[in-house]
């Protein structure tokens, strides 16, 4: 699993705790996630259809750089199925897991649509030079 995103605990992400409020943490996950399977599958209209069980396993707090991994596990007909954790940058202590997450590809009629996507694409292989 690749970790990309990076984001910085700061006061107003907090919850009454003194923790990283669950909520944050969430819609910064399927904000990510979004923008993996748009990558993925090359088309800007993606929707959250599913989002397993959700583990928090350690808590955050100010000032914690925290990263996001995600990765695909599966290519449907009209969907992608990816995992995700999160983790502290410097301790690499896991913070959240989720199993899975499903995202599907909508036509510009707003319906699932085909996207013919069977494997990762990773950036490094969209740039090679034709002469390789």
């Amino acid at each position: 699993m690749n970790f990309h995103t990076r984001k910085w605990v700061k006061p107003e992400d907090l919850n009454p705790n003194g923790t990283l409020f669950g909520g944050s943490l969430l819609r910064w996950i399927d904000e990510e996630a979004a923008i993996y399977a748009i990558v993925q599958l090359g088309n800007q209209r993606v929707v959250t259809k599913y989002i397993s069980e959700i583990n928090f396993v350690s808590a955050s707090r100010q000032g914690d750089i925290i990263e996001l991994g995600i990765t695909a596990t599966e290519f449907g007909r009209t969907s992608i199925t990816l995992t995700c954790e999160v983790r502290n940058k410097i301790t690499r202590k896991s913070i959240l897991t989720v199993e899975k997450m499903v995202f599907v590809n909508l036509g510009e009629d707003g319906l699932p649509a085909p996207h013919g996507r069977t494997e990762i694409k990773y950036v490094k292989d969209q740039f090679k030079d034709d002469s390789e």
